[in-house]
Parts: structure tokens; C-alpha cells; sequence
């Protein structure tokens, strides 16, 4: 488990991150979502160690991650939005790379490797970058880590790689492995992320799963307008709509429609919540 206490982060003069309290477990894979600039993948190189709390504290299994403790290291993994693009052949690099990861399987990656559709043999120097990006989430995948935090995985992947990515992180991580994954593109990871915590400027506007989010929030996709929306979109087949959910009745949560009633109405959702 990850417990986060009281984080603070600035740039100079321009917080980031403030008195941030939270707790990421195991078998979830949570999703962070946030407009640019709150700090997203701020938390996730506070929470891997390549950057060291201000204030507050971060846990990782009783490790302190910036302590940068070997035993810490092997067990996770930090993939970041632009990956490098490493002169050597994708199956060569797994070989050498893959030592630093006690569990790490080249026999994994190699079959990961053939569902992306990626040759083992090419140079990744040579990848174009959507087939770059999935030598690495192969890699990553292949190291069976117990955290994994991933920035934007989807970016690069063209429809057809994102299916493929959906199913492999599912399928290839351990039931009890905490995963963080930071995205712009919700609509990519709606079906696996669970739960969502969404950040905002020094502050976490909704940390919960889509069970209590379901709970609190009814996702109206009737043509019947709601005069307690929080918020209201029309689309050509009706209208998505966002209102407290007074009667306690179910209903599919639509994040981009949680995110934009969200910030639209912060008080009210943290109220909820």
C-alpha cells in the first residue's frame, strides 16, 4: 500500500501540489486525471522517488521512495509520456535491462512483444513512435512489478495498439499490483480504470471508486432535461446529464462527463464525497 501524507510541491514560487492525503492499494488500477499543469506527473515521479517530498510524507510498503532503496526499486516501475528511443535491438535491450528487475521475464516480454505486433529483432532507435511506446509498455509489463506508474501509455497508440494495451494490462499484472495511470485520454482507459482520482491546482477534487461515484452521481442519457444537473451536454442521440443522485438508482458512470461536472461544480462534488 502507498500512503500519502500532507504532500506538498512547488516549482519556486508556483505550488503544485499541497497537503495532498490519500492511500493507493493494491489491486486497483487507479486513474489520475487533472487539466494541465496540477501536478499529474508531479505525483508520479514524487511517488516512484525521482523527486522528494517538501513537506509531508510518502509510504511505499513501509519504504520511503526518494530513499531510492533497491529492494523499493525492484518491485516498481515508472514509465514516463516520452520514452527513449534506445540504441539497441528491442530483444537485446530486454535481455540487459530486464537485470535490474529481480522479476523480470524475457519470455513475457517477448510474447508481449508478438501481441503488439512489434519485431523483437528491429532497433528501437528505428520504432516508429507508437511502436516505441509499446516496446516499453511490453518491457514494463515484462518486469512484474508491484507498483506501476504509467504517464499517458496511451499517447502514440493508434486505436487498434490502444485495445491491445486495455487487455495486456489486465491480463500481464498481478492481482494485487497498485497501478497509477496519468491520462488525458479517458475515453482509452475508461473500461479499466477504477478508481478515479481527479487533481486540481494544490488540491484532489475526487478520490473514489465508480462504485461511489455511482452512488453519489446519477449519469442521466435521457432527453428529459434535469433542472439539478450539474452538468448538461448535448450530443446528436441526447443529452448526458450529471445530477446528485437523490433516489438511489444506478446508472454507468461517463468520465468525461464526471470530469467536467467536476470542475464545474468543485464545492458541491467534494460536499458529496
Amino acid at each position: 500500500m502507498i500512503s500519502i501524507q500532507n504532500l506538498s510541491f512547488s516549482y519556486g514560487s508556483k505550488g503544485v501540489l499541497k497537503n495532498i492525503t490519500m492511500e493507493l492499494k493494491g489491486g486497483n488500477i487507479y486513474g489520475l486525471l487533472g487539466e494541465n499543469g496540477v501536478g499529474k506527473t508531479t505525483l508520479l515521479t514524487l511517488l516512484c522517488g525521482l523527486k522528494k517530498p517538501q513537506t509531508g510524507t510518502i509510504d511505499t510498503d513501509g519504504r520511503a521512495p526518494y530513499d531510492r532503496q533497491p529492494g523499493l526499486l525492484a518491485e516498481q516501475f515508472y514509465l514516463p509520456d516520452e520514452v527513449a528511443p534506445v540504441r539497441n535491438r528491442a530483444r537485446q535491450f530486454g535481455l540487459e535491462t530486464g537485470r535490474l528487475w529481480p522479476k523480470y521475464e524475457q519470455a513475457k516480454f517477448l510474447s508481449i512483444l508478438r501481441e503488439f505486433e512489434v519485431d523483437e529483432n528491429q532497433r528501437m532507435d528505428k520504432m516508429s513512435a507508437g511502436q516505441l511506446k509499446k516496446t516499453w509498455i511490453a518491457f514494463a509489463l515484462a518486469c512484474n512489478a508491484r507498483h506501476y506508474f504509467l504517464d499517458e501509455p496511451t499517447n502514440g497508440l493508434d486505436i487498434p495498439s490502444k485495445s491491445q494495451f486495455r487487455k495486456a494490462i489486465t491480463r500481464y499484472t498481478a492481482e494485487d499490483a497498485c497501478i497509477v495511470i496519468s491520462t488525458h485520454q479517458v475515453r482509452d482507459l475508461e473500461e479499466i480504470i477504477d478508481p478515479i482520482i481527479i487533481l486540481d491546482k494544490e488540491d484532489v477534487l475526487l478520490n473514489a471508486s465508480l462504485q461511489q461515484i455511482s452512488e453519489k452521481l446519477f449519469f442521466d442519457y435521457s432527453n428529459t432535461l434535469h433542472a439539478n444537473a450539474l452538468y448538461l451536454e448535448q450530443t446528436p442521440a441526447g443529452a448526458i446529464q450529471v445530477y446528485p443522485n437523490t433516489t438511489g438508482g444506478e446508472s454507468k458512470v461517463n468520465l468525461e462527463a464526471l470530469f467536467n461536472a467536476v470542475h464545474a461544480h468543485k464545492d458541491v462534488v467534494k460536499a458529496l464525497f
